[in-house]
């Protein structure tokens, strides 16, 4: 099967791109600028296109599908040209779909915590030798690739985004995966620029919990308000299985789970994320996976990349590396860092980097959302403001947002480099949550400025 990828530089698309190429078909893509690590990964699989740019001369009569990347433009020339000679064109997920239509699909959505249950589930499949296949949205411990494909395998387990599916498809992704098995984490409004309001925005779930095949399961997060009302309104002839926190305690900086054999240390530690595991927990046993195996597994599971990542540790400080930028996960990674770390100076630094959290009307949801560090900084770039068209903010604003007197806040990327470098960390965490990087901070150089 010979495809062609628009957009493969992208993180999701390079690594479907990859995973097809190890299941035999004949790939090529373009895109007009690839950055790493995406560049060298295709590279050493001759993926590469030779020329950035769009060339509609690459799409021919001879190519069975063409898929589109989220980040092609709707007027891109060879989606055009595609469209002119009548080929089959798909979308990331559709095509995932495609891949998996003879499989149980096990799909995992909500606002928060996806990729860290699925990386949980795949964790606790691969430590008991249980082959699946899978999509995920981080690079995990042990595996290669963030997508892996087979003809063989029962099982495809997808992170099931409530993004849009592509430029042509306005769909979000998980509502074209048609779950065997679901799980649900919770809801808070996100993407603004696409869902402008929380009704909206809820309406996405409510479809996702009826595309459930008829008969299937729902694991869903009963702490969750919106959530709970959502699946006991639901009339889909569906099971349905609601998890809750478990119980656990932390002592000496260790988060001790109770299960039935007695307390277990964990390295994943807050709130939500023994949420998460309760939830992952409930979706490997009908995968065939039973308690006992769970937590045998579980033990050794460090987290996904970028999710409380600890990317500095010495005698007297801990420095985190987390994806959260939504209000509800910036709130709960700051209270588990300062709930695991009772006794020592928590300096939580927030970058608004994305649309919703750079949206003047939206910056509100984020009140008291770092009140649970001992000091609390925002960055923003007006420059990234700027860029993604929307109107200007102001320190002030952020600071009425956030509701915190002693915030905070910088707009120089090199100021803010300077305040980390002067900083004391003698019995510190530091806390830096991002989707992006501070305006070029290299976080290895952290490890330089911490004796």
């Amino acid at each position: 099967m010979r495809l062609h990828f628009i957009a493969i530089g992208g993180s999701a698309m390079h690594n479907l791109a990859l995973a097809l190429h190890e299941k035999g078909y004949k790939i090529t893509g373009s895109d007009d600028v690839i950055y790493e690590p995406s560049k060298t990964r295709l590279n050493n699989k001759g993926l590469l296109p030779k020329q950035f740019g769009w060339f509609p001369e690459k799409i021919t009569k001879d190519l069975d599908a063409v898929i589109l990347g989220m980040h092609a433009r709707e007027d891109n020339p060879e989606l055009a040209r595609a469209k002119e000679l009548e080929l089959p064109i798909y979308s990331y997920p559709e095509f995932l779909f495609e891949q998996s239509k003879e499989k149980t699909r096990v799909v995992i959505g909500g606002s928060h915590g996806k990729t860290t249950i699925t990386s949980m589930i795949l964790h606790v499949m691969n430590y008991h030798h249980k082959n699946v296949d899978f999509m995920v949205g981080a690079q995990l411990e042990g595996f290669e690739n963030m997508v892996h494909l087979t003809q063989e395998n029962d099982f495809i387990v997808l992170e099931g985004d409530e993004y849009l599916s592509s430029p042509v498809d306005r769909r979000p992704k998980f509502h074209l995966y048609k779950p065997n098995i679901a799980l649900l984490s919770g809801i808070a409004w996100d993407h603004i620029n696409v869902f402008p309001t929380f009704e909206e925005y809820l309406e996405q779930f409510r479809i996702f919990i009826d595309s459930i095949v008829k008969g299937g399961i729902l694991v869903y997060n009963e702490e969750d308000e919106h959530l709970k009302r959502l699946v006991e309104e639901s009339t889909n002839p569906i099971r349905k299985h609601p998890y809750k926190t478990p119980h656990y305690r932390v002592e000496e900086e260790m988060t001790l789970l109770q299960t039935p054999e007695g307390d277990m240390p964990v390295s994943v530690f807050g709130e939500h994320n023994l949420q998460n595991l309760a939830g992952a927990k409930w979706v490997c046993q009908h995968m065939g996976i039973d308690e006992e195996d769970f937590y045998e597994a579980i033990g050794s599971f460090k987290g996904a990349s970028k999710r409380l990542e600890k990317i500095v540790e010495t005698k007297n400080t801990v420095v985190f590396k987390d994806f959260a930028h939504s209000p509800s996960k910036v709130m709960a990674t700051t209270k588990a860092v300062k709930e695991q770390y009772p006794g020592r100076q928590v300096v939580a630094c927030l970058e608004l980097h994305t649309y919703s959290s750079l949206n003047a009307d939206f910056l509100k949801q984020y009140k008291s959302s770092l009140d649970a560090a001992d000091e609390a900084v925002v960055f923003f770039s007006p420059e990234a403001v700027e860029h993604k068209r929307l109107e200007p903010i102001s320190k002030e604003q952020i600071f009425d947002a956030f509701a915190r007197k002693d915030l905070r806040v910088y707009t120089n990327p090199l100021e803010f480099k300077a305040y980390l470098q002067e900083q004391p960390y003698a019995q510190k965490v530091l806390l830096l949550m991002s989707s992006g990087n501070y305006g070029g901070l290299d976080f290895d150089e952290i490890k330089n400025w911490i004796s």
